[in-house]
């Protein structure tokens, strides 16, 4: 669609929804699923399944069938916590691996057993209300008779072609005549409708053990890949119990590892002991704090975290208030620091939450990892196979170091916060190692400055990744730009238009409903009732 001309020059702000229940995603076209799910009858579970089935169509750049979830939610006075990742296969073995530098981001050496499909089951299971097929019909309804492309969805797909385009079958899959989708361009992916629908009507069993699992495994026999049937029966949703970290009068609550939702959780203890209220909102003096915290808790991440099978400290420990204490008593307010390890890779996933009439709340998270993920597509069904593997090092003796049946540190982390015991906000910040940067500032911004939900969001960002390296955004103020730099902080400033600092969602509740915001940087829509 070329008729004119899809740049946006100008600045846009959003406003919050205020509503009874709400849904805020990505991608308007999900958010809207989500909500007819609402209307329905349903609940905020039914709303964010609805929600999240139809990104794997409707946003198949960050997301997809073939990738895992993690969540939160609060039902009934109780926060509970879904870890739906699955392990590497069984033929995973180090010697395969051992003489790369790094694990592969393309192709079947990247991809573990896809655990989503499973956590989807779970979570209806559990706690929805609605039958499971119905939430599949918003998903099935676009893949079939098709949609118009959003224009940041079109951006970063065209940016994911050259890299993908010769995995087995990506091409065929999700290019046109080797080109991805313009914004505004129609797009239909029926041999989709028809997986989502035998997902829908095995409660999906097709998946793991019938007909899809079936394509997963002779695509693999076929391409050098590596699955079998007893791999894909190894996947499951696991129910754990969420960790947290007080911060002023506000407590951060995050899946336990093998995710990085503690490292947000280290930074939020570690920055408590600075008095970021006196030093100002959005003041030089308050991001160099938040760096310095989150370039601490990155090194301890990438130190300790792993499948827990495999981890040597456990999360209790790295969350105690002496060593935390310690580890703010290393920052120094003139200097930036070096940590002794690494930081997380980037990446790309969908985030989405929704919240309803009698009080549940989801903060809700799926992904493919880096944008279409492996790369490699099963032909015939638009199942994605995310490259979930390459959060695995290549380093012996490692925590984290790749091998059979395990599972790795994962990036994605549903985000939610209480207060008093009772639920306050559910949210996220999409984008790799962005999350963890991202639940931190805005439990920063919301427990020291009581800043509301789109405000957090619309605030100027900072990524840091390996260097250490800080982005930040084009809009920080120019005092702060200028403060961290005579820091010794080595800043790389994005443009204007850059994707790199994730995608925020958040749904605050009232005394009379909800708030829920969207961010700007992304295609996405709060919707309400």
């Amino acid at each position: 669609m070329s008729e004119f001309n899809w740049s946006f020059p100008y600045p846009s702000q959003k406003m919050p929804v205020l509503a009874s229940n709400v849904v805020s995603t990505s991608q308007p076209l999900a958010a809207q699923a989500g909500l007819s799910m609402l209307y329905k009858g349903g609940n905020a579970v039914d709303a964010a399944l609805a929600t999240a089935i139809t990104l794997t169509v409707v946003e198949p750049v960050m997301n997809g069938i073939g990738g895992d979830m993690f969540v939160q939610i609060w039902h009934e006075g109780k926060l509970y916590g879904l870890n739906a990742c699955g392990v590497s296969p069984e033929k995973w073995h180090y010697p395969h691996f051992q003489d790369m530098p790094a694990m592969p981001t393309t192709g079947w050496d990247c991809v573990t057993v896809p655990a989503q499909v499973a956590g989807w089951r779970a979570l209806s299971e559990r706690f929805g209300k609605l039958p499971f097929e119905t939430l599949f019909e918003p998903a099935i309804h676009y893949a079939e008779h098709g949609f118009q492309v959003s224009p940041t969805i079109a951006r970063i797909w065209a940016s994911q072609v050259q890299k993908l385009k010769d995995q087995p079958g990506f091409s065929q899959a999700f290019l046109i005549d080797g080109k991805a989708p313009q914004a505004g361009d129609f797009w239909r992916f029926p041999e989709q409708a028809r997986t989502l629908r035998d997902i829908a009507e095995t409660k999906g069993e097709s998946f793991y053990r019938g007909a899809l699992a079936q394509k997963i495994i002779d695509h693999a026999r076929q391409t050098n890949g590596y699955f079998t049937a007893a791999d894909l029966d190894t996947a499951q949703a696991e129910w754990v119990e969420p960790i947290s970290q007080s911060f002023r009068d506000i407590t951060l609550h995050e899946i336990p590892p093998n995710g990085q939702g503690i490292a947000a959780l280290m930074a939020l203890g570690i920055l408590d002991h600075f008095d970021i209220e006196s030093m100002g909102l959005d003041s030089p003096d308050f991001y160099h704090v938040c760096i310095e915290s989150m370039k601490s808790a990155f090194a301890e991440l990438h130190q300790h975290i792993a499948d827990t099978r495999y981890m040597k400290v456990n999360a209790r420990d790295l969350l105690a208030e002496d060593y935390l204490a310690a580890k703010a008593g290393q920052i120094s307010m003139a200097q930036a620091g070096t940590p002794s390890a690494g930081m997380p890779k980037t990446g790309g996933t969908v985030y989405l939450t929704a919240a309803d009439s009698q009080g549940t709340m989801v903060s809700f998270i799926q992904s493919n990892f880096h944008g279409f993920g492996s790369g490699v597509v099963v032909p015939g069904t638009g199942i994605a196979l995310h490259n979930r593997g390459s959060g695995f090092v290549t380093t012996k003796g490692h925590v984290n170091c790749v091998g059979p049946r395990k599972k790795p540190m994962h990036t994605i982390i549903p985000g939610f916060i209480t207060r008093n015991g009772a639920p306050l906000m559910s949210f996220g910040v999409m984008g790799g190692s962005m999350q963890a940067q991202g639940h931190l500032q805005m439990a920063a911004r919301l427990g020291a400055f009581s800043q509301n939900p789109q405000a957090m969001s619309d605030a100027p960002r900072f990524r840091v990744e390996n260097g250490p390296v800080v982005h930040i955004e084009a809009h920080t103020p120019a005092a702060v730009i200028q403060t961290l730099q005579n820091r010794g902080h080595k800043l790389l400033i994005a443009p204007a238009d850059s994707l790199e600092f994730g995608s925020a969602q958040l749904i605050y509740k009232t005394g009379h409903g909800y708030i829920a915001a969207s961010d700007s940087r992304r295609d996405g829509q709060a919707v309400g009732f």
